[in-house]
């Protein structure tokens, strides 16, 4: 009975839970409608105006992201931010986040399924009034999806946490984008055989 008391008593109007919870109950439906497919997203992607939006921290997006995507750390999604990003917002944005890619823990950690960044990411982007987001709805093996990434961990194994690049032997200039982290997929299955 104390708790409902000092929590009634202490006002915020710049939080507002019971508005949250309205807007992720709109978002949650809209949504529904809204996941695609592999195929579909990197159809989408190559459309003009398109952004293929990556909400996980920098240090995340650095080791490895979608190639093409802008990264805007969900904790900086504000007025301002998506005002300068993104001002149109019938602008087309597909997102992705951890919860979409397995066997790459180090730039893709999975969350709780219910704590997923594409739901906060949907939520609020629909609470900022963009309704033309788009979600990569399925779970993808890294090595095995179509997808083309780019990021420190090209050329390396994405399963590994570090983000140190094994030591090279030629001097030409490493490549940073390419389809990663199966540059080569019947060599890379070939050596998973063979292991």
């Amino acid at each position: 009975m104390i708790a409902l008391l000092l929590a009634a008593a202490i006002q915020n109007p710049a939080i507002d839970m019971a508005g949250y919870l309205r807007v992720a109950s709109e978002a949650a439906v809209y949504r529904e409608n809204r996941r695609i497919s592999e195929e579909e997203f990197i159809r989408m992607s190559r459309e003009p105006g398109t952004i293929v939006l990556d909400a996980r921290s920098r240090e995340k997006f650095e080791e490895l992201h979608v190639r093409g995507a802008i990264n805007l750390s969900f904790p900086d999604i504000t007025i301002e931010s998506l005002r300068e990003t993104i001002p149109d917002r019938d602008t087309r944005i597909l997102i992705y986040c951890n919860n979409n890619f397995v066997n790459a823990p180090g730039p893709f950690p999975s969350k709780l399924a219910r704590a997923s960044l594409n739901l906060s990411t949907f939520i609020a982007l629909y609470s900022y009034g963009y309704r033309n987001v788009y979600e990569l709805g399925p779970l993808i093996d890294i090595n095995d999806s179509k997808l083309e990434f780019e990021g420190a961990h090209c050329g390396r194994d994405a399963r590994s946490p570090t983000l140190n690049p094994p030591p090279r032997e030629s001097s030409a200039p490493a490549r940073s984008s390419r389809r990663c982290p199966s540059r080569d997929r019947n060599r890379d299955r070939a050596e998973r055989r063979a292991e």
